[in-house]
């Protein structure tokens, strides 16, 4: 295993030279310096649609060790941690309320768990964590420093990871992990839960290897493009992917619709009992779903949605998708004004107008003054390689 001893939280990328020498411009996300794009970022998209693309995550990473960190862990969140090592789960920590407080992928590896949260979140929840062991043999450490994190995502992805991965296989299964070389730097390679909705894989170094792997992944093997968090919004968007601090802070995971985070067989957690009823009740009250613009402006995050005169949600984010030449856009609205079904894919494309992928439910968008007419779109708004397991679906 290549992790070594504790650090603190990093508050940048590993690699910033590396990448102001590919022309990188920067931005922040959660208080840690990330990449914006290596300029043109939708020439990146489209590259990524079409081979394969290569990016640093901006993962916060905490271990946690003890002979009861599985059953700590597994108590905490909203999914059933693996008890084998080599495998993963996606996961919510939520607050009494029910409420997303973070998501994160939960590995185990041996003699520890790997939790990777979003940038900003490694430090709160390993002191949370420890503030609330009493008698448990637990231990949480912030790592992040300790790492370096690649996404590898296209439906050429599986040949890129193949191309220069020695000593180990690329996983079939998601959220499985196996160990071997890049060249004669050791890596774990995990099969993602496509939330680009292309084939993808994180390779996770050591830090000090980073530089090293990022130049192996871009120019060894089947060539990837680099791109950075411009392209990663997009990808994320078109593939129907809710985001921590976009669509799924704050809210109710039954109204974010992300199910494969959720465990309804397993033992109690905080928040189960307010997600049981929702879902139970089998309507949550607001629903994720997809919208399509008549026109190229591009509304802010928090834009109302309207039905008529009366506000029913808002917009999450929105751009001008690279893919599909088109204005699109994640809302959260108000169930009642969502026709049955139409954020279902099968239903939705049963009633597609003209072969679009638009349905009959229009809406109309605040922004900037102007209303814009929209439409509830299916979700994911383009189908790749892959299918994203956070595309929203409900019960």
């Amino acid at each position: 295993m290549f992790w070594g001893p504790p650090a603190d939280d990093g508050p940048m990328t590993v690699l910033r030279s590396v990448h102001e020498d590919h022309g990188a411009t920067f931005t922040e996300r959660g208080g840690r310096s990330v990449v914006l794009d290596y300029g043109r970022p939708e020439r990146t998209v489209k590259a990524v649609r079409n081979v394969a693309g290569v990016t640093e995550a901006a993962y916060g990473v905490v271990s946690v060790t003890g002979e009861d960190r599985v059953d700590y862990v597994d108590n905490a969140v909203t999914n059933a941690v693996p008890t084998e090592e080599g495998a993963g789960c996606y996961a919510l920590l939520l607050d009494p309320d029910g409420k997303i407080r973070t998501d994160m992928y939960v590995y185990h590896a041996g003699e520890q768990l790997l939790i990777f949260v979003p940038p900003g979140e490694a430090t709160p929840l390993a002191a949370e964590w420890t503030d609330k062991t009493f008698i448990e043999d637990v231990t949480f450490e912030v790592r992040t420093s300790e790492f370096g994190v690649f996404g590898v995502h296209g439906p050429k992805a599986t040949e890129k990871v193949a191309s220069v991965f020695t000593n180990g296989t690329p996983p079939d299964d998601r959220l499985t992990f196996d160990r071997g070389q890049f060249d004669d730097v050791g890596v774990t390679v995990i099969r993602t839960d496509a939330p680009t909705g292309e084939e993808g894989y994180e390779v996770v170094c050591a830090a000090e290897s980073a530089e090293k792997v990022f130049d192996v992944l871009v120019n060894q093997g089947l060539n990837a493009a680099p791109f950075g968090w411009a392209a990663w919004d997009a990808l994320t968007l078109e593939a129907g992917t809710p985001r921590f601090a976009s669509e799924l802070d704050g809210r109710l995971p039954n109204v974010v619709g992300v199910r494969n985070a959720l465990d309804f067989e397993k033992g109690c957690y905080v928040g189960q009992e307010v997600v049981s009823r929702i879902e139970n009740r089998g309507r949550p009250p607001e629903r994720v779903v997809g919208v399509e613009f008549d026109d190229g402006a591009v509304p802010a995050p928090g834009a109302a949605v309207l039905d008529g005169d009366a506000a029913v949600g808002e917009v999450t984010r929105a751009l001008d998708s690279p893919t599909l030449d088109a204005t699109i856009a994640m809302a959260v609205v108000d169930t009642e004004v969502v026709a049955p079904g139409a954020v279902d894919a099968d239903a939705v494309d049963a009633a597609a107008v003209d072969g679009s992928r638009t349905s009959a439910v229009s809406l109309s968008v605040r922004a900037d003054g102007e209303e814009l007419d929209a439409a509830i779109a299916t979700l994911p708004f383009v189908d790749g390689s892959d299918r994203s397991a956070r595309v929203p679906q409900y019960g």
